[in-house]
């Protein structure tokens, strides 16, 4: 593959860091690994059905944008008197799928950016098959940013792995818990550095970055008895 063929299919997406920075997600406050929450109460099984994870980048300045979805393996999400606890969830990351509908340049084709973005370039999925997300706290939200999810109420805090390496996220969240089900909806942008995942990200070769570092994650995962 061409070097700006990949530069034009980007790293998952999971928005763009510029001067004309432009996403629909705020930015996760990223920390070192933290301990994980105590799973009190009630353990209701993760929906893998209903459940996935959404991802979205660009170029730099918002250009090309791709987008697509990633498969919830497994997980649970513990809840006491109503308020979630605890939960986890892992993550298949073979299923990586980019949405056709964000490749539009005749050039280009979706396939190949669904195959580069599964190497060691990016999250070497033979390697590293799955990613997970442990929760380590979760609080009222005290002012929802305009950026946050519609409906936020709550700030999760967790240990999210992606190609090997943990790192503890905080963002807001849509938590409901209600008679035998729960669910956290979110979306939040992260940036992929942090865990390693440095490919198009050289300041030396103009080719190269014009990748963003920052990936758009979407959270939708369903919980039932």
């Amino acid at each position: 593959m061409k070097k700006l063929s990949v530069i034009a299919l980007m790293a998952i997406g999971l928005v763009a860091t510029s001067c004309n920075k432009d996403k629909a997600a705020g930015d996760a406050a990223t920390a070192q690994e933290q301990t994980v929450a105590e799973g009190k109460g009630e353990k209701l099984a993760v929906d893998t059905a209903a459940s996935v994870v959404n991802w979205k980048a660009f170029h730099k300045g918002g250009m090309a944008p791709r987008w697509g979805t990633l498969k919830v393996q497994s997980g649970d999400l513990s809840v006491e008197n109503g308020q979630l606890t605890a939960g986890n969830f892992v993550i298949d990351m073979n299923s990586l799928k980019v949405d056709p509908a964000s490749v539009t340049e005749k050039d280009k084709k979706y396939t190949d950016l669904e195959a580069h973005l599964k190497t060691p370039d990016f999250f070497d999925t033979a390697k590293n098959p799955t990613s997970e997300f442990k929760i380590t706290a979760v609080t009222d939200l005290k002012d929802a940013s305009k950026d946050a999810v519609a409906g936020a109420n709550k700030t999760v805090s967790g240990n999210l792995t992606l190609s090997g390496k943990t790192m503890n996220v905080t963002f807001p969240a849509k938590v409901e818990v209600a008679d035998n089900a729960a669910s956290i909806q979110a979306k939040f942008t992260v940036n992929r550095a942090d865990w390693g995942i440095k490919f198009g990200t050289s300041e030396t070769d103009p080719a190269e970055w014009m990748i963003s570092k920052d990936i758009e994650i979407g959270v939708d995962v369903k919980a039932k008895k």
